[in-house]
């Protein structure tokens, strides 16, 4: 403690130091990011203009797409930026509040992707009660549970690692500010900071994830029941899109975050950190629109919509 000293801003290493990889990297991400937001974007406007898609399961989707949005804005334009900036200077409060944005929507898409699959369950194995188990009310409750328990679990996170003191460095071995790298420059003892932010991190994710394989496992038990193959066919295809998402998810937020900072290889975290940030929240959108056929078939009658009023417009 006697070395620390008031940090008042962090210098964050960036991705790499490679002149000559800043600028294919720097339209690469850019690309990334507005595919990123008009996927999502556009996956929000599809859900509101098609009445078809004005049901539960396309209602939790059109909130993965909020989530996804939100955790990717917090962390992308400040990477993208970082290509053209040095020194790389973030300040004391906008590190907290990056970390606290991008944790509230990451943890809100981990329950989030929890209540998505009790919804598959109900579908699935409860077809007959659907309506009356999934009602509007259920649906808002449940999205909104999950908003709160993801800003609930920034607060302690981000209220826990900015309590510590900072003062032997102020470089942070990241492109955003990650708990892990933040937390390795605390000069304070953080054992029972580390103890407590991996307890809240394995609570969060494995509440959700026992859920996630709850449901799952009733769902296909279900299958198994089915004596049909089109009932066979018609289950896995309401789920693959949900399933396809959990395990890309959950692979890299296990490998990041329930470890403890001892183990952690900066490099290794960079990679991963770019693959849940950038491309996690890209890939939702393709992925549920290129498996799911009312998506694709909302999509369609929107162009469709969209060409008959730009032809009005022209005849007119």
């Amino acid at each position: 403690m006697e070395n620390c000293t008031k940090v008042r801003d962090f210098i964050l290493l960036g991705l790499t130091n490679d002149l000559g990889m800043q600028v294919p990297l720097f339209i690469m991400f850019t690309l990334i990011y507005l595919i990123d937001v008009v996927g999502n974007l556009g996956m929000i406007l599809l859900v509101f203009m098609d009445s078809h898609l004005h049901i539960p399961m396309y209602f939790f989707l059109c909130n993965l797409s909020v989530v996804d949005l939100g955790y990717s804005s917090a962390v992308t334009p400040t990477v993208i930026s970082e290509f053209f900036i040095v020194p790389k200077v973030v300040s004391y409060n906008a590190c907290a509040a990056q970390m606290f944005f991008f944790i509230g929507f990451a943890t809100g898409e981990n329950y989030l992707l929890a209540s998505m699959a009790y919804d598959r369950y109900v579908a699935v194995c409860n077809p007959l009660h659907y309506s009356t188990r999934m009602t509007t009310s259920v649906c808002i409750h449940l999205n909104i549970g999950c908003y709160i328990c993801g800003f609930l679990n920034a607060i302690f996170h981000v209220g826990g690692i900015f309590s510590l003191s900072f003062g032997k460095s102020n470089v942070v071995h990241h492109f955003f500010c990650d708990v892990p790298a933040v937390i390795a420059l605390s000069c304070s003892d953080i054992h029972l900071s580390e103890v407590i932010l991996v307890f809240l991190s394995t609570f969060n994710v494995f509440f959700a994830l026992l859920i996630i394989l709850v449901s799952y496992l009733f769902i296909f038990i279900t299958i198994l029941k089915m004596k049909s193959d089109r009932g066979h066919q018609k289950a896995l295809s309401t789920c693959a899109s949900h399933l396809t998402t959990v395990s890309i998810f959950y692979s890299t937020v296990i490998f990041m975050y329930l470890q403890p900072s001892s183990t952690h290889s900066m490099d290794a975290d960079k990679i991963a950190s770019m693959f849940y940030t950038m491309i996690i929240p890209t890939l939702n959108p393709l992925v549920y629109s290129l498996r799911n056929k009312e998506v694709s078939n909302a999509f369609k009658n929107v162009v469709k919509k969209v060409k008959v009023l730009c032809k009005s417009e022209i005849s007119d």
